[in-house]
């Protein structure tokens, strides 16, 4: 499948730009940590392949072909992101377990978290593309090998915690639990 005309087709035009920076930092950091470049390219690529649906039709995905815990329903800004790791599968036609995965957990996370995740994760915040630089030049340098992952992670949990305050947004509790677990790292 050609992907990037199937992304081009479906996602607006940042969104898109957005994509291929995910995928290229991806691939940046699945080889600073020992990972699968392609595979992290292409978890990178689609990570937001349902991004642009309605929230009524990813709400239709959710609720008729997957499971998802309560607190994941409270912000409708994560819905793309099950609804995503479905679309990967069924549409795009991606049966990698640990792709789908990542592109799931991709907004909010979990404590069990993989390193592929993670890295994952992490892209979405820091590519270069459309992110901003503040919020590149706070993480980034957090990514080495003397520190792994995790502080990177933190850092972009304190991030979007303090955004969603900010915003009088609700947080899902698994993003709480994910940043407590983190703390005590």
């Amino acid at each position: 499948m050609d992907y990037i005309k199937w992304l081009k087709e479906n996602l607006d035009e940042e969104r898109f730009e957005h994509s291929l920076g995910v995928a290229e930092k991806s691939v940046e950091l699945a080889e600073k940590f020992g990972l699968d470049k392609e595979k992290a390219y292409l978890a990178g690529l689609v990570h937001d392949c349902a991004k642009c649906l309605s929230k009524e039709k990813l709400l239709e995905i959710i609720n008729n072909n997957m499971s998802v815990e309560q607190c994941e329903l409270i912000n409708p800004k994560t819905f793309h992101a099950p609804a995503g790791a479905y679309v990967a599968k069924n549409v795009l036609k991606i049966d990698d377990e640990e792709i789908l995965s990542a592109i799931r957990w991709h907004t909010i996370g979990y404590t069990e978290m993989t390193d592929f995740e993670k890295i994952i994760f992490i892209a979405d915040k820091i590519e270069h593309r459309t992110r901003p630089s503040i919020m590149i030049d706070y993480i980034e340098p957090l990514l080495n090998e003397e520190n792994g992952l995790n502080k990177a992670l933190l850092a972009c949990y304190k991030l979007t915690i303090k955004s969603l305050v900010d915003r009088n947004l609700k947080i899902c509790v698994n993003t709480i639990d994910l940043y407590n677990r983190l703390l005590n790292d």
